[in-house]
């Protein structure tokens, strides 16, 4: 303002003119201001001195310094130090001075030596509360180690962004040095970087005054361009010493390799997450294709997007599989596919069961002749060829963005087995890497195990079958009094395939034999004893010996075979004659059915089953009326896991009931429907009915 300028009116500023702010950092200090003329007389009093030590203006202008603020014992001293400042010297220090109340109050002190338009000489005093003072030095000193020292990256903005401080930690994390940021603002120095989450977050902490802790930040800086980096940020509203915000403040640490770590953590907890799942999914049976599907669904979705499970052909019909060689083609017979639910993936592998040649340049074929995981982290177009069974799966891959394959040969004792192939679509981003081949390697040799168990148990079986089978008799035709019917059902895949078995033998006179028996035991030894007691009972019956008789031999020869027990039922029919005689060896009774529908079990004497070596089989006589049907069968048709053998019985005796004038074949039928076809044990059931010849009069048996 020059001296042409009006003066404002009182108690107004100009319009370009700086306004203290209320509440600084000298409020804070409330520093008290004093003139002392050239004889230590006070004669310029403040508020802030009154405030400070209680002496009005009235009480404290034109007194003498030192006698109205210091005690006695120090005024030598003070005289001293108020002659040096009058000599030119500053004066600084803490002081203990006389409050009005007589309490001593130490007080920091400046004093500097002043002269007016004429040349007199004064003193400056300036003063504050040592405490107050020490407390704002220890403040400021501890803020500025933090902002200068602090390995965490420390910044102040205003509410436009611009950048109001910066610590050398932010520096060196945003490569740029301090100068050239503060008065910028925010999205004109860092471009890597989400600016708009920022600016939302320093316009909420500004509005709120509630801080913001721990906001992820992800970008790239000029300090390292080339990677992404993740960023821990909390932001604090920084208020003056009155309340009002002037800005706030961030605070940045990174957490890149904290992040890495524990996502790490997580991934090696997720793997041996599906290792335990795929100990207790994997191998639960001894079936193949379940095995295939246990693994396909063990790695889907938690490892890939689309799981397919290939065994090379042989592998299904039990056999060892010849090895590929390098260069060679191989026959896949696919077993299992899954494939995350919103994947749409159908038509990329092979159908379930289908039949495949592949020649050496698809992936799945490398991985067996090599007998060695590959991995493709990246599926450009020409390498989608190689994973895809032909060019309509590529395009439908490439469409679920497909992008990373992994092929892992199934392995068990030193032969390959197959292959598991695996694709990572866009539900999951990361491409396959060392880590997953691992897993995919531990899950492939945990279920290459247990489908090399299955392939020897279908090959026993399949041995076992067919033993079992070419020893069962054909059904002899041509017999005029007698109608036969049979059925044998090897159990299910669960379990192996027994020693049951039903004959029907010839006899003098018009009579006919019926057999039923079981081996104790399973596999190819329980059908090779099975076809050893059924020669023995032909070769026997030639003696024409009563069915008592008849298994008192067969025990002996039972015994002579090893450690193996088998039931057998005896039951020789004379239709003429209108008898039954029957003997049990441990077997279960037949049943009877009267030509009016009524069906019994018959109850006969039971020894003890053959093997035991008891020799004492007691045979029953009793009617066989004309038109009377007659069944014998093995345990597997009547019992299960969940039920008695009685409950077993009385439906097969429901089932039965009625069945006198029915077609034997029929009967069979309706009886295996009622009681399942679908076996834990192996059933044989045959069925007889008599008819007495015309001109035959039945025989008088008694004694």
């Amino acid at each position: 303002m020059t001296a042409q300028e009006p003066l404002p009116p009182a108690g107004t500023l100009p319009r370009d003119a700086a306004a203290a702010t209320p509440g600084s950092v000298l409020d804070l200090l409330r520093v008290a201001t004093f003139v002392l003329d050239a004889r230590a007389s006070i004669v310029l009093w403040s508020p802030e001195a009154e405030h400070l030590l209680g002496y009005t203006p009235e009480e404290a202008l034109g007194r003498n310094a030192g006698r109205l603020l210091v005690q006695p014992e120090h005024w030598d001293q003070v005289t001293e130090w108020f002659r040096l400042v009058r000599g030119g010297a500053a004066w600084t220090g803490v002081f203990p001075v006389l409050h009005r109340d007589g309490t001593v109050v130490p007080m920091d002190f400046r004093h500097i030596r002043l002269h007016d338009i004429n040349g007199e000489l004064y003193v400056l005093g300036l003063a504050a509360d040592a405490e107050t003072v020490r407390r704002l030095d220890t403040d400021l000193a501890m803020s500025h180690s933090l902002i200068t020292q602090s390995p965490v990256g420390l910044a102040l903005f205003d509410k436009d962004l611009r950048w109001l401080r910066v610590n050398p930690a932010l520096a060196r994390i945003n490569g740029i040095p301090a100068e050239k940021m503060l008065g910028r603002r925010l999205p004109d120095v860092l471009t890597g970087i989400d600016t708009e989450a920022v600016r939302r977050a320093v316009h909420q902490v500004l509005e709120t005054g509630e801080p913001l802790l721990d906001q992820r930040s992800v970008g790239r800086t000029a300090a390292d361009p080339h990677h992404e980096h993740i960023w821990s940020v909390s932001y604090y509203r920084v208020d003056d010493v009155a309340g009002r915000p002037i800005g706030v403040a961030a605070s940045a640490v990174d957490v890149s390799e904290r992040h890495r770590a524990s996502a790490e953590v997580a991934e090696a907890r997720e793997r041996l997450a599906v290792i335990a799942d795929a100990s207790a999914r994997i191998g639960t049976t001894l079936d193949l294709r379940l095995t295939a599907r246990e693994l396909a669904e063990t790695a889907v979705p938690r490892l890939a997007g689309l799981a397919a499970v290939d065994v090379l052909d042989a592998v299904l019909d039990g056999e060892t599989p010849p090895p590929v060689g390098p260069g060679g083609s191989a026959r896949f017979r696919a077993l299992a596919v899954a494939s995350a639910p919103d994947a749409e993936l159908a038509g990329v592998p092979d159908t379930v069961g289908e039949l495949a040649s592949y020649g050496p340049s698809r992936v799945i074929t490398r991985a067996v002749a090599e007998r060695t995981p590959v991995l493709l982290p990246r599926l450009g177009h020409a390498l989608l060829r190689t994973v895809a069974k032909d060019d309509t799966a590529a395009r439908l891959l490439r469409d679920a963005g497909a992008h990373s394959y992994l092929a892992v040969p199934l392995i068990a004792r030193g032969r390959v087995l197959g292959a598991v192939s695996l694709y990572r679509t866009r539900h999951h981003p990361r491409p396959f890497d060392d880590q997953d081949q691992a897993l995919a390697a531990e899950l492939a040799s945990r279920a290459a195990i247990s489908i090399d168990n299955a392939r020897l148990y279908t090959r026993e079986r399949n041995a076992a079958l067919t033993l079992q089978r070419s020893l069962l008799p054909h059904l002899p035709t041509g017999y005029r009094n007698i109608e036969l019917a049979a059925r044998y059902l090897p159990a299910t895949s669960e379990v192996e395939v027994g020693g049951d078995w039903y004959d029907v033998l010839p006899l003098t006179r018009g009579r006919i034999a019926l057999v039923a028996g079981d081996v104790m035991g399973k596999g190819v030894h329980a059908a090779a004893i099975m076809g050893q007691l059924r020669s023995t009972i032909r070769a026997l019956t030639r003696l024409d010996l009563p069915p008592g008789e008849l298994l008192g031999h067969l025990d002996a020869t039972a015994e002579s075979l090893g450690e193996s027990i088998a039931t057998c039922l005896y039951t020789v029919c004379d239709p003429d004659a209108g008898l039954l005689e029957t003997a049990s060896a441990g077997h279960p009774p037949p049943v009877l059915v009267s030509p009016g529908g009524t069906a019994e079990l018959l109850h006969i004497p039971c020894g003890a089953p053959l093997g035991v070596g008891t020799g004492a089989f007691p045979g029953q006589r009793r009617d066989l009326p004309d038109g009377a049907m007659l069944a014998l069968f093995t345990d597997g048709l009547v019992e299960n896991r969940r039920d008695p053998i009685d409950t077993g019985l009385h439906a097969l005796l429901r089932l039965l009931r009625g069945a006198g004038g029915r077609p034997l074949e029929e009967v069979c039928d309706a009886v295996l429907d009622g009681l399942g076809r679908a076996p834990l044990d192996d059933i044989a059931l045959l069925l007889a009915r008599v008819h007495r010849r015309p001109g035959r009069r039945r025989r008088d048996t008694r004694a």
